[in-house]
C-alpha cells in the first residue's frame, strides 16, 4: 500500500510538572517522548479507538521501533505544552507519527520529532493490521 501523507492533527495539552524537570528547572530530554505518547494515545482517541481497544479486538500491538526527537527550544517546569501530533506514513504493517511541541502560549516551537511502529500480533511477528482499525489511520 502506498505512503499517505497526512495534515490532520490532533492537539493534546501538557503542564510540565516539577517532577520531568532536572536540577536546572528544564525539562528531561527523555521527558519528550513521554509527552508524544500522550499524543498518540489522544491521536487513537479522536479517532474513535483506544491502544487496549485494538489489542483485545484483535491481538494487534503497536511497538516503537524508531524514535527522534529535535529539540529546539528548552521547555521549563509549570510551562504548558500542546502535543500535535498526526499520522505521517501509514502501510498495512508500519506506521509514523509525527509531532510538533508547541508553547501553548505563545505557540514557540520547542521541539518535533517521530515514531515509526511495526504491527505485530502477541507473538511479536509482524501482521498485517486487521481492516477494521486501518480506517483509523487513513
Amino acid at each position: 500500500m502506498a505512503s499517505k501523507d497526512q495534515a490532520e492533527y490532533v492537539d493534546a495539552i501538557v503542564q510540565v510538572r516539577y517532577a520531568e524537570t532536572d536540577q536546572m528547572g528544564f525539562a528531561y530530554y527523555a521527558n519528550y517522548f513521554v509527552w508524544f505518547e500522550v499524543g498518540r494515545t489522544n491521536f487513537c482517541r479522536a479517532r474513535g479507538f483506544t491502544y487496549a481497544d485494538l489489542e483485545r479486538d484483535t491481538e494487534t500491538f503497536i511497538p516503537v521501533i524508531e524514535a527522534r526527537c529535535q529539540y529546539k527550544q528548552r521547555v521549563c517546569y509549570d510551562d504548558e505544552l500542546l502535543v500535535r501530533t498526526r499520522v505521517k506514513e501509514f502501510h498495512r504493517l508500519m506506521l509514523t507519527f509525527s509531532y510538533e511541541l508547541l508553547d501553548r502560549r505563545t505557540g514557540a516551537l520547542h521541539a518535533v520529532g517521530e515514531t515509526r511502529h511495526v504491527f505485530t500480533g502477541s507473538d511479536g511477528r509482524p501482521k498485517s493490521l486487521p481492516g477494521k482499525y486501518r480506517a483509523y489511520f487513513e
